[in-house]
């Protein structure tokens, strides 16, 4: 392909995000898995698996020891996955590693709670007594046990306010919040390991890996979720320039600062941003950039949803920014091919642009599928007008009400009644692109159900959720 039938990329140059090894994903994965093969080794160590031939004491009290340390061990493994580590973060996306990151959690936390009913009915067993007797014994008594009862409690609202229906419940700024017990429950739950927990002490071994799993998940949390944000937030200087009304309840917010097209930041991508405007500028919401960043300029479109997203109209010109990312793996860096489809619904448009902006393809590769309830709520639509002129990328509206049926991810009264053809109508052969899906949950299972039913390989369909 020559330069001359290339189309120009109208963004200045950038710093170059170097790709991530595939091999990174499966080395994770499986660290993840000897860490807890080397829990079960120093328990083995720690006798105790002679433990479980002995009195019936003894041996809910060995598992009971088995389980703490299986939970401590993913409750770290919960801490890194969620750290914002960027080899760890690109390699899964921020949707898999929520994902993961809940599983593991609830995991800890059912083990957690296993932990404890088998060590207190173990010690009851042993030493004669009734349950109730030995809960207070060892509340009361060992050493560290009143905080990691405070510990359990935090861990507790952690996990009751991840479960799916309270967390529709709750705003993001909340849910957030309450997370952040986690990092509380972690600590308090320290002391109670170092001064009864004799898995932990019993050896240099023992010392040493605990010390190593905590330290270095202290280390990830300290250097990328607070470091490396304070230290971009500082060094671009970033202020609100401008708050440019879309459309009724969809705005854009324009910042400026030093460098920011030094930001190592794909097309795609998010940050989460605080905006230092006065009550509740802790609270930090998701945003991706609508467009690609220039050297003194980024930007952020969002939909006034009545949480955070509801504040972003009331900023005013020169209110400080701070930022955590960049996030996310909607990028053209697993691309496989030289044609690209972007397919958006409502303010999913926002990555969509910025993609269109930022990647290369020649006049005639590119195709936008864009959706919307009305005219009216198309955002961008002379933006993506001078694209589709300027870069020969066919645009496609669909506007209306979406169909009837959770399979349906089309507009109500559209001619083609099954999503996989109306596919392969608006992007001819299909199989040669890449297709990058953006938008609601239940719409985007509609549309790669309808891609992969057309004949799109699995490997060329690319999307993040961005939920929580």
């Amino acid at each position: 392909m020559t330069a001359s039938t290339r189309s120009v990329r109208p963004v200045p140059a950038r710093v170059r995000v170097r790709a991530t090894p595939p091999w990174w994903r499966d080395a994770i994965g499986v660290a993840c898995w000897v860490s807890a093969l080397v829990v079960a080794a120093l328990w083995l160590r720690g006798r105790g698996a002679q433990s479980l031939v002995a009195g019936a004491g003894e041996q809910l009290t060995s598992l009971g020891r088995l389980t703490g340390l299986v939970a401590a061990d993913l409750l770290l493994i919960q801490v890194l996955l969620m750290a914002r580590v960027p080899m760890i973060e690109r390699s899964y996306g921020q949707d898999e590693l929520a994902r993961r990151h809940r599983l593991v959690g609830f995991w800890s936390f059912n083990l957690l709670l296993a932990h404890i009913v088998l060590i207190t009915f173990g010690y009851a067993l042993s030493g004669h007594v009734n349950v109730v007797s030995e809960t207070w014994t060892l509340v009361s008594s060992y050493g560290g046990m009143l905080l990691a009862v405070a510990a359990t409690a935090a861990l507790t609202a952690v996990t009751v306010t991840s479960v799916r229906i309270a967390r529709r419940r709750l705003r993001y700024e909340s849910w957030h919040l309450l997370h952040l017990y986690a990092y509380l429950g972690v600590g308090l739950s320290i002391p109670h390991e170092i001064w009864t927990g004799q898995d932990f002490i019993s050896s240099g071994l023992s010392r040493f890996y605990w010390w190593s799993s905590y330290a270095l998940a202290a280390g990830a949390v300290l250097v990328f979720r607070v470091g490396l944000p304070v230290l971009r937030t500082f060094r671009h200087g970033i202020r609100v320039t401008s708050v440019v009304q879309e459309t009724p309840d969809v705005l854009t917010v324009r910042m400026g600062g030093r460098g920011l097209h030094r930001l190592p930041v794909q097309a795609g991508q998010f940050f989460i941003f605080r905006f230092l405007d006065g009550p509740g500028w802790s609270r930090g919401n998701p945003y991706s950039l609508s467009a690609a960043p220039r050297h003194d300029r980024i930007q952020i479109t969002a939909k006034d949803l009545g949480d955070g997203s509801g504040r972003l109209r009331s900023l005013r010109p020169g209110t400080g920014v701070l930022i955590e990312g960049p996030y996310g793996r909607l990028t053209g860096e697993h691309r496989v091919g030289s044609k690209v489809a972007m397919i958006a619904s409502g303010i999913g448009i926002t990555p969509m642009r910025a993609l269109l902006e930022d990647l290369e393809y020649d006049k005639g590769d590119a195709i936008l599928i864009y959706r919307a309830h009305s005219a009216q709520d198309l955002v961008f639509r002379e933006e993506l007008d001078a694209l589709a002129s300027e870069r020969g990328v066919t645009v496609h509206y669909l506007t209306g009400p979406r169909g009837v049926g959770a399979d349906s991810w089309l507009p109500r009264h559209h001619p083609q009644a099954r999503g996989g053809d109306a596919l392969r109508r608006l992007i001819p052969d299909l199989r040669r692109y890449d297709v990058f899906v953006c938008g609601p949950d239940a719409w985007m299972d509609a549309v790669a159900d309808a891609a992969l039913t057309a004949g799109l390989p699995p490997g060329q369909l690319h999307q993040e959720r961005f939920t929580w």
